[in-house]
């Protein structure tokens, strides 16, 4: 089994390959997440605090947050992505950093007040999710809020991206954060139909 490192290497050639056409990088919309934006809109003074953005990319859920009020710290194991991201937004004091969700630094344990993770832990094959989750939960601070983003499926999954399925979703709870809601969304996509959004708190 390859290391969680190596599965995951392709990312910076990807990034390297395509930092001039940003159009090639499929997941690279350059506006925010639009069920961010819907969080944002409607959480009720909780914009405030330290907040963390997982596989952050080009950057524009990281200036949403920051907009929204919030001390961030946006971080990707992709150092084209992080330098493409920063000169992109370099007027602003978000803190863009090289970092791997699995070895987070033990001042990062239960130390932000909002985490955001979208489709990230869908990147990896299957055999590290429970780590992953575990990760992701770990830097939820208590009384803070963790929003996942990611597509859902039952059955046999092929990838990349390998989609959710409700037992590895509940395994959020198991970890230590609370679940809030939880919503399957419908996507136009002939690929993977299906999408979650799942709020948690510690």
């Amino acid at each position: 089994m390859k290391a969680h490192n190596e599965a995951s290497a392709w990312f910076e050639e990807f990034y390297k390959k395509n930092k001039d056409t940003h159009e090639n990088i499929p997941w690279a919309k350059l506006k925010v997440n639009p069920l961010l934006d819907t969080y944002l809109q409607d959480s009720n003074g909780h914009n405030k605090g330290k907040a963390l953005v997982i596989g952050c990319g080009l950057g524009d859920d990281a200036y949403a947050l920051h907009l929204a009020g919030f001390e961030v710290l946006a971080i990707d194991i992709s150092q084209t992505a992080l330098d493409l991201a920063q000169e992109r937004f370099s007027d602003t004091d978000i803190a863009f950093e090289k970092q791997d969700i699995f070895d987070m630094p033990d001042k990062y344990k239960e130390y932000f007040d909002f985490v955001f993770e979208s489709q990230t832990i869908q990147s990896l094959p299957i055999e590290f999710r429970e780590k992953m989750i575990q990760a992701v939960a770990d830097t939820v601070a208590k009384e803070g809020r963790l929003l996942v983003l990611a597509h859902y499926k039952e059955g046999e999954r092929k990838g990349p991206p390998w989609p959710l399925t409700r037992k590895e979703i509940d395994y959020f709870q198991e970890s230590g954060v609370k679940e809030l809601s939880l919503n399957i969304l419908k996507e136009d996509s002939p690929v993977v139909p299906l999408k979650f959004r799942a709020l948690y708190t510690r």
